[in-house]
């Protein structure tokens, strides 16, 4: 399955990316420290462990004659020098006079390997040789055209799980205005199972823009990887997380402890924002109730928020006041708060249903709308926000956009009023929401499976990418849509995009 879809903004992923550096001494006893923790279990003296080390003990015991036995064959297989089992240091001699290695360098009848002529012409490296020279470069160059990133490609970052294996998929869209290709770039394994992604671009390694994508999973730490290194093994920063786990027997009960990381969520992250005005801000939403703000650029948590009272699916900033961030959670209800003013209870709005997801219109900085579980999309303006709790707040329309739920909603960057929404009952539908009188302009089972997760493109605005339960990356091209193309085509000539006829 495919959980998150994510695109990458052109020009910022490095044109050839770098192969990852070999973890350190440090970084290695660091991950045995951590697995070490993670498997301890304390069980007091009782003496199901004796018995335990015992039977370990004893089948470490069993297994060394098949394993002397192995060694003997490995020795035996190198031929003359021999070591017979039970054999002593004559063995070795007789096998070391019978090479007659003391008068190796002697013999007159050895083979001239190398030759004479042209043959012997010494070149003190291979860039030097006219005969290496070519053909290292013509290697060296196919490899880079291989990993190469072009300036007109497009790159989408999905999280995959699969045989209970879990990945970072980066996938390479060549001509994505025109007749695309899709192949995968490379691709890392990840540790647990991926719910969210959100990409950023603050320089955590120095520089001043770096190529992130942050990942929340069933687990309480928030992973970010470094985009721009191939076969990378350890994220570049984790945020929260568990320090170490433990199990302690009592009786015949196992009584299980956590030990979580200063300012850390203790619940799977379920919703990732990063702030693209306060560029060093990612926003968490969890199933432990609580949404926090992070400082990636110190590894910090700098808020708190408790305004909900079940998990937190989904969280959002809004694109014109930086510091506003709304949520929607499973106690149905959505809470749009002030970062700067932390100790405002915000504004609270209640909605039908379990929130799948809140986005905010690129377009107007007072709307936003709001996906639910049971199949609705429902529209808010902010203007009438009360803080009154027991004032009723109307919105400014409800949509029964699918038969199941709505996972997955995204706002087309150029056009105004514009909407995708992704759904459980596999449809993936376009909207226009002008004059809160939402229709349905395209309606499409794009062959993914349940859609979990949807995306316009920044910079291919008509192009959005989605993901589903069937595991593949699928592009849908809506200006081929002649209902799109009629409709929209005048922003796709301002944004130089082909017109369907």
């Amino acid at each position: 399955m495919i959980s998150s879809v994510s695109w990458v903004p052109k020009g910022a992923s490095k044109a050839v990316p770098t192969p990852a550096d070999p973890p350190s001494k440090e970084e290695l006893d660091v991950d045995v420290e951590s697995e070490q923790n993670d498997e301890e279990i304390d069980e007091g003296n009782d003496d199901e462990n004796d018995d335990e080390n015992d039977e370990e003990m004893s089948v470490d015991a069993a297994l060394q004659p098949a394993a002397i036995e192995q060694a003997l064959g490995a020795a035996n297989a190198l031929g003359k020098l021999s070591i017979k089992k039970g054999g002593g240091s004559n063995d070795i001699a007789d096998g070391l006079e019978e090479l007659n290695m003391d008068d190796y360098d002697d013999e007159d009848d050895a083979i001239d390997l190398f030759g004479t002529g042209i043959a012997d012409t010494f070149y003190p490296s291979n860039a030097l040789d006219p005969y290496m020279k070519n053909k290292d470069d013509d290697e060296d160059s196919e490899e880079i055209d291989d990993i190469m990133i072009k300036a007109d490609d497009a790159v989408i970052v999905c999280t995959t799980n699969e045989d209970e294996m879990s990945h970072l998929v980066v996938y390479i869209v060549e001509d994505p205005d025109g007749d695309s290709n899709v192949y995968v770039h490379h691709d890392m394994i990840i540790p647990s199972f991926p719910l969210c992604t959100a990409w950023l671009d603050c320089p955590i390694k120095g520089g001043e823009k770096g190529n992130f994508i942050a990942v929340g999973s069933m687990e309480p730490a928030i992973e970010i990887w470094d985009l721009d290194v191939m076969d990378e093994v350890q994220p570049s920063l984790i945020l929260g997380g568990v320090v170490e786990r433990k199990k302690k027997k009592k009786g015949k009960k196992v009584e299980k402890s956590v030990k979580y990381k200063v300012d850390s969520h203790t619940g799977a992250v379920l919703s990732l924002a990063w702030n693209k005005g306060y560029r060093n801000l990612l926003a968490s939403a969890s199933a432990d109730k609580l949404v926090k703000v992070w400082d990636v650029a110190t590894s910090q948590c700098v808020l708190t928020m408790e305004h909900h009272t079940d998990k937190v699916q989904a969280v959002a900033w809004n694109h014109f006041e930086h510091q506003v961030i709304l949520s929607g959670s499973f106690d149905h209800t959505v809470v749009m708060r002030d970062g700067k003013a932390p100790a405002h209870s915000g504004f609270k709005w209640s909605v039908g249903s379990d929130v799948e997801c809140v986005a905010w219109d690129p377009h107007d900085q007072h709307l936003f709308v709001v996906s639910l579980e049971n199949g609705t999309v429902v529209g808010f303006d902010i203007r009438n926000a009360s803080s009154n709790p027991s004032a009723e707040l109307k919105p400014t329309f409800t949509l029964h956009a699918h038969d199941k739920n709505v996972c997955a909603i995204s706002y087309n960057p150029v056009v105004p009023n514009l909407i995708a929404t992704g759904s459980e009952d596999k449809m993936v539908k376009l909207w226009d929401l002008s004059n809160n009188q939402p229709s349905c302009i395209s309606s499409q089972n794009r062959k993914a499976g349940a859609v979990f997760s949807l995306s316009f493109s920044e910079d291919c605005p008509f192009l959005l990418a989605l993901g589903g339960s069937k595991g593949k990356l699928e592009l849908w091209d809506t200006l081929l849509e002649a209902s799109i193309s009629k409709k929209y085509g005048k922003y796709a000539r301002q944004n130089n995009a082909p017109v369907s006829t």
